[in-house]
């Protein structure tokens, strides 16, 4: 086959691939794989649709040159003895593949730029009003030493007051390299020569990155993780699920719980059984047929989401941030304040009536510009103000939305303790037992999250309420009791050998 006629079918199967992102996740998936893997392996790792498995991996393995084995049961291992390269290989191939890695490139670029950008504006606009305001102070100074007149002098020290503060402050920050010494985590006021080389620490754009818009979601993809987890479950426990199992994983509610096993069964064609009892059962048999038996599900524990962080930075770090963005405030509401006030200064009344840090920048800025006043106005007054507001505004806005998604954070975390404490012991619990030493499981109000846990659970199984010895509440679920019950039997009818793939009967490399 030509190359021309290679490009051609390359391009042909790239246009048949609809979903070109599960496309993407299961040729990684196969990428990692040493050896034969299943339809079933792939949607453990991919938490993929079978349909969609099955409708992709054939393309890959026709792309990709893969070994197809057909076992005893009907299941086809899939594996790629020969490495995973395309051998489909024309110029348009090359360049499609090309283009998506100068696509993946220029994101990371861009984001990188963003950062750079915003450390950028807020120290380039702080060493910019640092050197306005120490050529006010040697204007002032000049002025002062040479001027007889009370009132210009009067003026000019106050000027000299305001920019000595300024000068002060900027000495402070950069010569005493606090800012510095932030950054760098490990600094500890060693001195560091040649052969100590002083560790190197959080690149300063990221810092200010991580203060403005923090360090990322620490539960990304979390949907994809939370249905691995439910995946694997149902593989080690004999392809068999129930309802409050699934609470148990997701932490839902019996409503969202029960949403959430359709959409499973119709993703990997489960099916609900009823069992002698009368027990509902939701039995996978699809997600058995697998050649990796390694048990992945934590021995049933539910994962638990981690806490967001306002930012990664030292508080010292972040102090230093609002300090230097408070200049920047400052620096810009004054200019754009005078910049609208005084406006243009064309006479020499106007010069003597106009605040006196805003009149020499006028004037310095009249030495290079033909008219100052727009520089003035929007690139020394509305840019820096309106950016030192949004630094402060985003963080400030993120700090809370942040609080409130660690409240729901933890009850959800909280919900899944329970639903696992209650499934374990359904005989008998306290709401006060429903609690574990994890920050991230800790809702502000624990007794009302208890309680209502509690409350959750018996929508579903009505408890019977007794008390203890100190006179508090005790929950039994005897439904839930028959129901592990009816449940752990059901499994025990399932045998292993139902889920073998056999021996393998064509082998497409034979």
């Amino acid at each position: 086959m030509g190359h021309t006629q290679r490009s051609g079918l390359a391009f042909a199967i790239k246009e048949k691939v609809k979903d070109k992102a599960a496309y993407r996740k299961i040729t990684e998936t196969l990428k990692k794989q040493r050896q034969g893997v299943t339809v079933a392996d792939i949607a453990g790792q991919t938490a993929l649709p079978l349909a969609t498995i099955r409708e992709l991996v054939p393309l890959a393995a026709d792309e990709y040159a893969g070994r197809l084995q057909v076992t005893e049961s009907g299941e086809i291992l899939y594996s790629f003895p020969q490495g995973f390269k395309s051998k489909y290989r024309g110029f348009r191939s090359i360049l499609r593949r090309g283009a998506e890695k100068v696509l993946k490139g220029l994101k990371i670029v861009g984001a990188q730029v963003f950062k750079v950008w915003i450390m950028v504006m807020l120290v380039g606009y702080f060493l910019l009003f640092m050197l306005i305001a120490l050529a006010a102070l040697a204007i002032s100074v000049a002025s002062s030493s040479s001027s007889s007149d009370n009132r210009s002098e009067g003026r000019g020290g106050g000027g000299l007051f305001l920019a000595g503060s300024i000068f002060d402050l900027i000495m402070r920050i950069w010569f005493y390299s606090e800012l510095t010494k932030a950054v760098d985590r490990s600094f500890n006021g060693e001195y560091y020569t040649g052969r100590n080389a002083r560790p190197k620490g959080k690149p300063l754009y990221k810092a200010i990155f991580s203060f403005v818009f923090g360090d990322g979601d620490p539960n990304g993809n979390w949907a994809v993780k939370e249905k691995q987890a439910v995946i694997a479950y149902i593989q080690a426990n004999r392809g068999v699920i129930s309802l409050p199992e699934y609470m148990v994983l997701t932490g839902g509610t019996p409503q969202e719980a029960e949403e959430g096993l359709k959409t499973c069964c119709v993703e990997f064609g489960g099916m609900p059984e009823v069992t002698d009892e009368g027990t509902l059962v939701y039995r996978f048999d699809d997600l058995l047929r697998r050649a990796d038996r390694r048990d992945r599900s934590f021995g049933g524990a539910a994962p638990l989401k981690r806490l967001k962080t306002f930012s990664s930075n030292p508080q010292k770090l972040n102090v230093w941030f609002s300090i230097i963005n408070g200049v920047n405030l400052i620096f810009g509401g004054y200019f754009l304040f005078n910049a609208l006030a005084t406006g243009p200064i064309t006479t020499q009344a106007q010069f003597d009536a106009a605040s006196y840090l805003y009149k020499v920048t006028y004037a310095l800025s009249g030495a290079v510009l033909p008219n100052p006043l727009p520089f003035v106005l929007v690139g020394l007054g509305l840019v820096p103000l309106t950016f030192s507001l949004l630094f402060w505004g985003i963080p400030a806005l993120r700090a809370l939305l942040t609080k409130q998604e660690n409240e729901a954070l933890k009850l959800a975390n909280l919900r899944k303790i329970g639903y696992g404490a209650m499934w374990d012991q359904p005989q008998g619990i306290s709401a006060a037992a429903i609690q574990v030493d994890r920050p991230e499981c800790q809702p502000k109000n624990l007794n009302g999250a208890q309680n209502q846990i509690i409350k959750e659970m018996g929508s579903y199984a009505i408890p019977e309420v007794t008390l203890d010895s100190g006179g508090n509440p005790v929950y039994a679920f005897p439904d839930l009791a028959r129901e592990k019950h009816a449940v752990n039997q059901y499994r025990g009818t399932i045998k292993s050998e139902a889920s073998s793939l056999g021996e393998t009967v064509f082998d497409s490399n034979a």
